[in-house]
């Protein structure tokens, strides 16, 4: 074991990797319940169940895809990074696809699961260099703010904060009421914890949100902490079940956007791990085929199970900072989420004033990426702003990023610099004019 896992060469023991891939596990733990809340549109009422995810099913599909995920990526390419269903993919799936689109959710798994395939081809022709390089820094950059632009606005409306108005389309809500002082209170608990560099601070403050819930009558307690295992069965199986129904320009619009957003979000939080963990060589990343690999067939798992695109978490630096080298402490990780299977019954005490807050911070997090644009070349400056901004206040991740790679290629034509552009942002040009004039 030691010697498959490379333990002497990286400096590491059991002990550091056990730390280490329980410390990602907390780090990363909110996603149980906050997937299966945001798939499930739990915080919109009065939606007919059949556009609803059933929210066991999901919450057992995001522990077993997070485990197979993990394992796949400790087993294979050995690293120290750990997977589940995505951030802001999810809100696209449910928010964009779901809501807006009005694609089954049925379909929409469909088409992660073929995104997620198509992933596994660009990964072994090695085509995902070139597909990464055609993409400007600045468009990548955007499209991870505006996605956290995005959830930190859905956060907002779930915590009551953000509210609709006819006259200004948005305004503040009641602030008073005792479901958005909860999720107030859960922001502020939040930031205090991550402020601390407290590990798995965001759990943490979801933890103390609900227990706050449950003492002051907000929150009706469970009858239960450990249960049976929720059936897959309301979601297993349906990616396959309805593939004949992705072969639509709009599909295709949506299957390109899971793959877009996982493509460069998977590359960016290797990498970033990777340098952390000093496990970088020449600035190349070894095994970086299998690790993308992994990552792109537990995609494909995920989406038979029943959840959104999964996909390698920025989280795991909390474990690689407390030791972890190598993939053992994924593996660890993977059993972690398996034993909280058997904790399904805390979904009840998870109300959308608990989960309000992670939105928000995890929103706070993907803007990073901001400052990582230059705002002085306005030929980049405008196709950025507007992806970003699109994304929020068309509700829609997909709207942003169409905008955002239509006016790229028209700015920096007009500026001059139209050898600079790639022939595949072109195409891409073109995809996206065809998305407005016949699906929007």
């Amino acid at each position: 074991m030691k010697k498959f896992f490379q333990f002497d060469e990286l400096g590491t023991n059991y002990r550091r990797e056990i730390i280490g891939g329980l410390t990602t596990f907390l780090s990363m733990a909110y996603i149980l319940f906050v997937n299966p809340s945001v798939l499930s549109m739990s915080a919109i009422p009065d939606l007919p169940d059949a556009i609803r995810m059933d929210q066991g099913a999901v919450f057992t599909a995001t522990a077993i895809a997070a485990a197979i995920g993990s394992l796949l990526m400790g087993l294979i390419a050995r690293y120290p990074i750990a997977l589940a269903p995505g951030m802001g993919l999810n809100a696209f799936f449910s928010f964009t696809v779901v809501l807006t689109m009005e694609v089954p959710w049925q379909t929409a798994l469909s088409g992660v699961f073929v995104s997620g395939l198509i992933f596994i081809v660009l990964t072994v022709s090695g085509l995902r260099e070139k597909i990464i390089n055609s993409i400007p820094a600045e468009l990548k950059f955007a499209v991870g703010a505006g996605i956290g632009l995005f959830i930190t606005f859905i956060g907002f409306q779930n915590a009551g904060i953000i509210v609709n108005n006819d006259a200004t389309l948005v305004g503040l809500g009641d602030l008073a009421a005792p479901q958005t002082l909860l999720a107030i209170f859960g922001v502020f608990v939040t930031v205090i914890l991550m402020v601390r560099g407290v590990k798995g601070g965001i759990f943490y403050g979801m933890f103390i949100t609900a227990i706050i819930g449950m003492l002051i009558g907000q929150i009706d307690a469970p009858a239960k902490i450990v249960g049976e295992v929720p059936s897959l069965a309301p979601t297993f199986g349906q990616a396959l079940f309805n593939l004949d129904q992705i072969f639509t320009i709009q599909m295709l619009v949506v299957i390109l956007t899971f793959l877009f957003v996982d493509f460069f979000d998977t590359a960016g939080t290797l990498v970033a791990v990777a340098n952390q963990a000093g496990l970088m060589k020449e600035n190349k990343l070894p095994r970086a085929g299998k690790a993308l690999f992994a990552d792109s067939a537990a995609t494909v798992v995920g989406s038979v199970l029943g959840t959104s695109t999964t996909t390698s978490y920025i989280e795991s630096s909390a474990g690689v900072a407390a030791g972890a080298r190598s993939g053992f402490a994924s593996v660890i990780t993977a059993v972690l989420f398996l034993l909280a299977l058997f904790f399904s019954p805390l979904l009840g005490v998870v109300t959308p004033a608990v989960t309000a807050p992670a939105l928000i911070i995890v929103g706070i997090l993907m803007v990073s990426s901001l400052g990582k644009i230059d705002w002085e070349k306005f030929e980049v400056a405008v196709p950025a702003f507007l992806t970003i901004i699109a994304m929020p206040l068309s509700y829609s991740i997909a709207t942003g990023i169409a905008i955002g790679f239509i006016f790229y290629p028209i700015t920096m034509a007009m500026k001059g610099r139209a050898k600079e552009i790639h022939p595949i942002m072109y195409g891409l040009f073109v995809i996206f004019v065809l998305y407005f004039i016949f699906l929007v």
